[in-house]
């Protein structure tokens, strides 16, 4: 079901993320004199506990910030590494060819906590247990139950009943329905030690050996005690007139602005409803896509040097293999379902802050903590188990990561702030947004409301496969199947591609921002 757009326009603080709950708590922060900074994490904590499928104190972090005057953000990589017991070569003899995707062996140590306190250090104004009041409450004193999440619990059900923290969401061992109210007083008590003792509650003590103890060996306690955050300069290229900010490896966000800027090399015309304008953006998209899992991985391990992977004499030699009226024949990745949730904060004194956090699959591992009311990501799951790959599982190593997040500055200003979930299709509905918004010249309620694109999954070497939402134009679908495309009706309800959160910032410093349609609880607030 495709939802009513809402949006904001004005010059003072303004939130985006995927629940209103979430919203509220931002602005409530900021209104109390937070920071933007401040803001993301209430709003972070707020997502943990009422759509803990997207997110979780259990799972990682990124986060770009930027203030007026910087000539470029601040990046936060708060993602986890392989523990101690985690060996490529174990999972090898066992008989495994890749990686697991859920169980004990795929997950690494949650960076989520140790990103909020240095996100707080270092842009915060609030001490923690103002910023996370909101999230304890709903936990002690109930949610209302979303359409998303409901669903979600109703086909986990089988994979997650046995989990010790599950207790909280399947009152009576079912699943709960839309608009129930649920009660989390576990993950509460959890939030409130963090509130209180910082780092130290979640990564020593009773919560850090309950994490160890589920994990089967694969994380110890001196893991997580030993877990460190890093900031980080983000990459960056010149496209759309603005500056585009993402990321490094491990993340994958560099494809976002190298696709964007091979899109707009390409010269396609500026009118999303003709075919040769998705042609390009697809086009472009798949030469960088291909590549990633070869190349993105701990920057420690990486085979390149992080100006690689947006050195302009590489992207100009793969916009010299594409054609605009073909497809090129590159492999392909191979996408997975993915559990993430994106927002943004911007305050009045100007601090943006692009935030992502994810459980990865879902729920993640489906391993709770015991009874901390935390679930663990399945984020090992994006090692690779081939020996001697530069992602190759292992302790102590990073791996790659799907989170995408970006900032775009107009010199030393903000001009956009752009995240979304999607697992490995986050780079397509950033850069589908980012060319809707920067080079079609739409405002971000109606980039907000354009059908979209999602390649599906395909084996390396073959074709475009690509699903498009309903309400796509017939003459994009007839016109990208003509050029080699394989054109499929996506589902009916796309909750899954989005929801995107954006505030776009104009070059006089008025600010405007729209909850995406394709899920029920997104929301926009501002002052």
């Amino acid at each position: 079901m495709i939802h009513p757009v809402s949006s904001h326009t004005g010059t003072g603080a303004v939130a985006v993320t995927p629940h209103h709950e979430a919203t509220r708590a931002a602005m409530r922060v900021m209104g109390s004199g937070g920071t933007a900074a401040d803001a993301v994490i209430a709003a972070n904590a707020v997502l943990g506990m009422v759509l803990p499928s997207t997110c979780g104190i259990g799972g990682d972090l990124f986060a770009l910030v930027h203030k007026p005057g910087m000539e470029q953000p601040d990046v936060l990589n708060a993602s986890g590494r392989g523990g101690s017991g985690l060996s490529a070569a174990a999972l090898r003899d066992a008989g495994h060819t890749r990686m697991p995707t859920y169980g004990t062996s795929t997950i690494s140590v949650p960076g989520c906590v140790d990103g909020w306190e240095a996100l707080q250090a270092r842009y915060g104004r609030l001490d923690l247990g103002e910023v996370l009041t909101d999230a304890i409450t709903l936990g002690q004193e109930g949610f209302e139950v979303s359409v998303e999440f409901a669903d979600t619990l109703d086909r986990l059900t089988d994979s997650l009943i046995g989990q010790p923290s599950a207790a909280a969401l399947y009152p009576g061992t079912a699943p709960p329905a839309p608009g129930a109210t649920l009660i989390r007083n576990d993950l509460a008590s959890t939030l409130h030690a963090v509130a209180e003792r910082g780092r130290a509650a979640f990564y020593e003590g009773d919560v850090a050996a309950t994490i160890a103890a589920a994990t089967d060996g694969i994380l110890t306690s001196d893991d997580l005690a030993a877990n460190t955050v890093d900031w980080v300069d983000p990459i960056g290229l010149d496209v759309f007139g603005l500056t585009g900010w993402t990321a490094p490896p491990n993340s994958q966000g560099y494809i976002t602005l190298a696709a964007a800027w091979v899109f707009e090399q390409m010269g396609p015309p500026t009118d999303p409803t003709d075919p040769a304008f998705h042609h390009a953006l697809i086009e472009a998209y798949r030469a960088f896509a291909w590549e990633r899992n070869d190349v993105v991985a701990d920057p420690s391990y990486a085979p390149w040097d992080l100006a690689e992977y947006l050195a302009p004499e590489r992207l100009e030699r793969r916009r010299r293999e594409l054609k605009p009226d073909a497809i090129a024949p590159w492999p392909q990745p191979t996408p997975g379902p993915a559990g993430t949730a994106s927002f943004c904060a911007m305050d009045a004194q100007g601090m943006a802050v692009s935030c992502i956090q994810s459980n990865y699959f879902g729920i993640g591992s489906r391993v709770s903590a015991g009874t901390t009311g935390v679930f663990l990501q399945n984020r090992a799951a994006g090692f690779s188990l081939i020996e001697g790959h530069p992602n190759e599982a292992g302790p102590g190593k990073r791996p790659l990561h799907t989170l995408s997040p970006t900032l775009w500055t107009r010199g030393t200003e903000p001009a956009l702030i752009l995240g979304t979930r999607g697992g490995d299709q986050q780079p397509q509905y950033l850069a589908q947004m980012a060319a809707s918004i920067l080079f079609a010249g739409m405002d971000p309620a109606q980039a907000q409301a354009q059908p979209r694109w999602s390649l599906d999954t395909v084996e390396a070497g073959m074709g475009s496969v690509v699903l498009v939402e309903p309400g796509m134009p017939e003459p994009v679908v007839a016109g990208l199947a003509a050029t080699g495309h394989t054109v499929a009706a996506g589902p009916a309800l796309t909750p899954g591609w989005g929801p995107v959160s954006v505030i776009a910032i104009d070059a006089v410093g008025i600010r405007t921002a729209a909850s995406d349609p394709r899920v029920s609880t997104a929301s926009v607030a501002g002052d």
